[in-house]
């Protein structure tokens, strides 16, 4: 799995605004993004529409994830559900398919369903996103450490992911993905520390907020942008690295939690 991809929140919902985003889309497929994340959530489908536009004709070496709601985390649901996203994204399979948030179906027929998938050659990979430890403890034990990856609100001003979750991820080699990695773009690149920081690395804020997050064990980041020009931006904070002594600028300004937190959600 790449360890940064195009995140695709609040696309498709507005139709005079679909050629824009899957010009931007395959924009972001131009300077090497390979990774498209999406739920049915996102417009009702609309944004797996977006990506089916953007990737036709270029499927091929793209990593694409999807999530489904937890009222349809059935095992008919949740076979039904995929069978839509992958008419909407115009594909035949998805590589990374994510229950979206935990809800109150057993997990047992939502994995029945995923296993079913992947057998069927629907889906490559199954996953999570927004567990916290005590969700990821009620998985099927047998799919605890072959999930592909929990997708979780992870940044610099957001890490309650430390707490537990990312140790229990760690154990088993279960990659995290951070969305809103830029925290929605708040208060978090306005900081003094990731000013001083990105001055040392003649880069801006966000590229040094996303570079602490690759700089964490096995994390992805998602971004989302609807302009080329801050995609590209993104990207190139794969290339920075980040020294101790800026590491350690970072976690004096944002620590990690020192007590029990619930996992963040956005």
């Amino acid at each position: 799995m790449p360890a940064f991809g195009l995140g695709t929140w609040r696309m498709g919902e507005h139709p005079d605004q679909f050629q824009h985003e899957a010009d931007v889309i395959r924009a972001a497929l131009d300077m090497g993004v390979t990774l498209l994340d999406t739920a049915e959530m996102y417009g009702e489908g609309g944004a797996e529409e977006v990506i089916g536009e953007a990737i036709r004709g270029r499927r091929d070496g793209l990593f694409l994830v999807s999530k489904f709601y937890p009222h349809n985390a059935s095992r008919n649901g949740v076979i039904e559900a995929c069978e839509r996203s992958l008419r909407r994204m115009d594909c035949d399979s998805i590589d990374l398919y994510l229950l979206h948030w935990p809800g109150s179906v057993p997990l047992s027929q939502t994995f029945e369903a995923l296993h079913e998938l992947q057998a069927q050659g629907k889906i490559r990979d199954f996953g999570v996103s927004n567990f916290n430890l005590a969700d990821l403890e009620k998985i099927p034990e047998t799919d605890q450490a072959i999930l592909g990856c929990n997708q979780v609100f992870y940044n610099l001003a957001h890490r309650e992911v430390e707490w537990e979750v990312s140790a229990w991820c760690r154990e088993r080699g279960i990659p995290v993905m951070a969305y809103s990695p830029l925290d929605q773009a708040s208060s978090l690149l306005h900081s003094d520390a990731i000013a001083e920081v990105a001055a040392k690395h003649a880069a801006s804020p966000a590229q040094i907020a996303l570079a602490w997050l690759l700089h964490q064990p096995d994390t992805v980041v998602i971004p989302k942008s609807s302009r080329a020009a801050r995609i590209q931006e993104n990207l190139d904070a794969v290339a920075i690295e980040l020294s101790q002594e800026d590491l350690s600028t970072l976690d004096n300004a944002f620590p990690a939690p020192n007590q029990p937190v619930r996992l963040g959600m956005r």
